[in-house]
């Protein structure tokens, strides 16, 4: 919505999604359809160790308004409404789920040339607010979020970051957990199309005296094809390779081995998406 310095979640996001996104140990399949009138719904099952669900989402756009429903097996349902600009440069969203029917949240975004701001507070009695605000530019951003508990009155989190977002490269500082782990990361991108990328993370948690080192990278093969890894101080190497098998229709493939005990077993992931 602007071209300010983004969400404080954004901070971080890009070294987080080449670590953690689609390296997956389940099986999934999803199917997506689409109509003219701008309904687009999708029909997913997931296989997580011997437990099987699944759940169909509905999604219908109009003009600045998205309307997301979901159903699962398990008989819940999921509605999320997200309205841009009803006020300039805004963001609302509201969602709750049923039949619980404490679970109503509501969250409203404002984006500036030189900062954001978010709130966001659960629909109850005892509601729980969060709250973050960025300042800065695209290049450069220092942001902090906090959550409050109305009942006790003492805060449920506090964090700090800071990202510095350059063509090719993207560095960031977070400090979490009410200061105890302080994380930071970095990704270079070898080329303009971000088609080979290199990321490393390092966490610490001052309570446990305990540090996790992480690198890993992608890179695209081709045009259809996309190779991923990664591998911490603590031996876990994971893989993934995604094609796309039609346009827009993607299947994927993961794994993980743990380096230090070769004699388990290595853990597997299957998803393949469809879409027209």
């Amino acid at each position: 919505m602007s071209k300010g310095p983004g969400l404080f979640s954004d901070i971080g996001k890009k070294a987080k999604d080449l670590l953690t996104k689609d390296y997956i140990t389940d099986q999934k399949f999803s199917v997506s359809t689409y109509s003219d009138t701008g309904v687009a719904i999708t029909s997913t099952a997931v296989k997580k160790g011997g437990l099987s669900a699944g759940d169909v989402a509905t999604q219908y756009k109009y003009n600045n308004t998205v309307l997301d429903v979901k159903f699962d097996t398990e008989s819940n349902i999921l509605t999320t409404l997200t309205v841009t600009d009803i006020i300039p440069s805004t963001k609302a969203i509201a969602s709750f789920k049923l039949p619980d029917y404490n679970s109503g949240k509501l969250e409203v975004q404002y984006y500036h040339y030189h900062g954001t701001f978010t709130t966001a507070a659960a629909l109850n009695q005892s509601p729980v607010v969060d709250i973050s605000a960025t300042i800065g530019t695209p290049t450069i951003a220092f942001g902090a979020e906090a959550g409050y508990e109305t009942t006790s009155g003492k805060f449920s989190k506090y964090t700090a970051g800071v990202s510095v977002n350059q063509p090719d490269s993207c560095a960031s500082i977070i400090l979490g957990d009410k200061g105890d782990s302080i994380r930071a990361s970095y990704v270079y991108n070898f080329d303009q199309l971000k088609k080979s990328s290199a990321v490393g993370e390092i966490t610490r948690r001052f309570s446990s005296n305990e540090n996790t080192f992480t690198v890993g990278g992608s890179y695209a093969v081709d045009n259809l094809t996309l190779v991923k890894t990664k591998l911490n101080n603590h031996g876990k190497l994971g893989a993934v390779l995604q094609h796309e098998l039609i346009p827009k229709s993607v299947l994927t493939i993961s794994s993980e081995f743990d380096t230090k005990a070769l004699d388990k077993t290595p853990r597997f992931g299957l998803a393949l998406a469809l879409k027209p």
